[in-house]
């Protein structure tokens, strides 16, 4: 097929150009993802091609979200948690709220906050992690499989490039990862959309373990007024939901191939934090 001959210009500057550096052209760094794909990078393409071209191609660098800085500060204290169970050497609560005001002092500031808005916040993502301690059912003492383990998949014999990421926690052959939210998930819809990250750790976990996961489990903490805990369980990868998994990474890796960074409006543009940069997109 022949490369397209879309172009992107924001206001009368060309970005491929404009996301140049001295170490890195724009057109390194498209090659370079080419080389290797994550379910986050995949997942965002899939969701809107002009959005990854901003963040992974121009590295338009963003202030970060006040339900984000909230969602990485409860990872980071679940992530210690867990690495303390696979220690053994289990946290006390005491303990937990250390971390957790660690990890909120440490992590990327939010741009501003609204007056009161920080210390509301930071009671919402400890009433998470209390929540969690509490409704998991995880016993302290049970040893994790694995924790925060940065794994890859070489998937050359399919014509695909490397793939890479990052599982949150392994227990007893079931991939486990953490999400927040702000509204109760549906276990149908959530299965649907996220089918290429959990896809993509049970592609990571065979290919490293030689193994077959006993299962996946999605557990969403829910920021409502009593703070609660969904656990979305899901039986292991299918080879259909494998083979849809690499069709989509070939496509990702032809659509690079084009410089196919066109937008995909829709309600989900209200929260966009390029919203702006589209607008100028032509």
């Amino acid at each position: 097929m022949e490369p397209s001959t879309r172009t992107i210009m924001i206001a009368t500057t060309d970005p491929m150009e404009a996301a140049a550096t001295p170490e890195q052209s724009a057109g390194e760094r498209v090659s370079e993802l080419q080389n290797t794909v994550s379910p986050s990078r995949l997942s965002l393409f899939l969701q809107c091609r002009l959005k990854f071209f901003f963040r992974y191609v121009a590295q338009i660098q963003k202030p970060k979200t006040a339900a984000l800085h909230v969602g990485s500060s409860v990872h980071a204290v679940l992530k210690q948690w867990n690495k303390a169970r696979w220690r053994e050497q289990p946290l006390s609560l005491k303990q937990l709220h250390d971390e957790y005001s660690k990890a909120w002092s440490e992590a990327e500031e939010v741009a501003q906050w609204e007056p009161g808005e920080e210390d509301e916040e930071k009671k919402v993502g400890w009433r998470l992690v209390e929540t969690y301690m509490r409704e998991s059912k995880i016993p302290p003492t049970l040893k994790p499989d694995a924790v925060e383990v940065p794994v890859e998949a070489d998937l050359s014999e399919h014509g695909l490039p490397k793939l890479i990421g990052i599982l949150d926690l392994v227990q007893q052959r079931i991939i486990i990862d953490f999400k927040t939210s702000s509204q109760t998930p549906n276990a149908e819809r959530v299965a649907h959309t996220n089918e290429v990250q959990i896809s993509s750790y049970a592609v990571l976990y065979r290919h490293n373990t030689g193994q077959k996961e006993n299962g996946l489990e999605l557990h969403h903490l829910v920021k409502t007024k009593n703070p609660k805990l969904v656990i979305t369980a899901l039986p292991p990868m299918t080879d259909q939901q494998q083979s849809r998994l690499f069709t989509l990474i070939e496509g990702y890796v032809d659509g690079l191939d084009r410089r196919d960074f066109i937008p995909s409006p829709g309600l989900q543009c209200v929260s966009c934090e390029f919203f702006n940069e589209c607008r100028a997109w032509h």
